[in-house]
């Protein structure tokens, strides 16, 4: 519609350009510029998220020269005997050097295996079993390859003599040789990162029967419940002289119990489904291992994790391989026969190992010797599974 002169009577072009034109244009840039900020945004976080996954993947060392090593020597090697079920051997290594590690003593360009833990997951994944290793028994040690590439000879000497001269792959070569089981997976952890994962989850509580004076680990403790933090949980696991009766058993016993209380730390308080908890946690775990290539990655740890997550409490089981003194020598260490290869046997297979807080005795109060079971007339007749000493992850605290 029009006037008399001919001009428009209702809203034209020119009042949409300076009204709603305007406010639709507006609109359009708002929403535009929302769009490219959340965009940001994501690629932001995209990016921190990659930096993150890098940094962590970065931080573990593969152990390529165990790796070849091991394949070099691939035709001596056991055979799996169970498809799924895996081996892997735990290190703790007491090397010296290293940022954080020249507290505990010189490094003198050597170090030894003072933890040896050989960690069995059953195929279907419904239980786990670590079996201690000790540091002062007497094996078969094959030639192996040193550091200067030299080879050594084949000696029969302290297991941790194995570590110091020819690293991860003179161990599992070792371990095998000693338990016909075939290891999958190895890692290395020293000092500083035991330390650090100790002090990533705020601490883990452990229940002392008696209190704790030891002037060498600087560790004064009380009886009871406490919370050790990093320093004072290294300590704790290392001291022999100043607690118990000062045998390497009772050492073991107390890194069983203590790997078990982190480990209900760490799955009780759903550290895995914090974000803001689990990087700390991780980036400690990850700075402080060496594994073999196979796991040296943020993914390959996660699949071995996914393994183990759903694992009961109750069925995550510690024990020390059935051992006596040597018999040339009371500080030294030797298998308890033929009850060490029943345990070997049980692993290779697959099968269910029982666990018990029992102990049975026998020569020199030795270790994890199978329990036998009584009957109903009260004759004692042996059990379907045979029972090694040891204690389940849940066994750590007070009672």
């Amino acid at each position: 519609m029009t006037d008399t002169a001919g001009r428009p009577l209702g809203p034209g072009p020119g009042a949409l350009a300076t009204g709603d034109g305007l406010a639709r244009r507006r609109r359009r840039r708002w929403v535009r510029g929302s769009a490219l900020g959340a965009a940001g945004l994501l690629v932001a976080a995209a990016g921190a998220g990659w930096a993150v996954y890098a940094k962590l993947n970065g931080n573990i060392t593969a152990d390529e020269a165990a790796a070849a090593e091991l394949a070099r020597y691939e035709r001596e090697r056991p055979t799996a005997l169970v498809r799924g079920a895996l081996n892997i051997l735990v290190i703790g290594s007491d090397t010296r050097s290293g940022e954080g590690n020249d507290a505990y003593g010189r490094d003198h360009g050597t170090e030894r295996s003072d933890t040896t833990i050989l960690l069995h997951l059953a195929a279907d994944r419904t239980s786990a079993t670590a079996v201690s290793l000790p540091r002062d028994l007497m094996v078969d040690i094959p030639g192996c390859l040193r550091a200067d590439g030299s080879r050594g000879e084949p000696v029969f000497a302290m297991f941790n003599h194995a570590f110091q001269v020819g690293g991860s792959a003179c161990t599992i070569r070792t371990v095998e040789k000693l338990t016909d089981i075939r290891v999958d997976h190895h890692m290395v952890a020293d000092f500083s990162g035991f330390k650090e994962m100790v002090d990533a989850v705020d601490g883990v509580e452990v229940c002392l029967k008696e209190p704790v004076d030891d002037k060498a680990a600087k560790l004064r403790l009380p009886a009871g419940r406490v919370t050790l933090d990093g320093e004072q949980a290294l300590g704790c696991v290392r001291m022999r002289k100043s607690l118990g009766d000062g045998s390497d058993t009772e050492r073991m016993e107390r890194q069983q119990r203590f790997l078990g209380a982190l480990v209900d730390k760490v799955r009780g308080e759903d550290v895995l489904l914090h974000p803001a908890k689990l990087y700390p946690l991780l980036d400690a775990a990850t700075s402080a291992l060496t594994t073999d290539p196979e796991l040296a990655s943020l993914r390959g740890l996660y699949q071995l994790v996914r393994g183990l997550r759903d694992i009961p409490t109750g069925r995550a089981q510690f024990l020390t391989v059935p051992r006596k003194s040597y018999v040339y020598d009371a500080n030294r260490d030797q298998l308890v026969e033929p009850e060490a290869e029943k345990l070997f046997a049980r692993l290779r297979a697959d099968e269910p190992v029982a666990v018990s807080e029992d102990r049975a005795p026998g020569p020199d109060h030795s270790q994890g010797i199978p329990r036998k079971s009584a009957g109903k007339g009260g004759g004692k007749t042996a059990s379907p599974t045979p029972t090694f000493s040891g204690n389940t992850a849940a066994e750590h605290g007070c009672e």
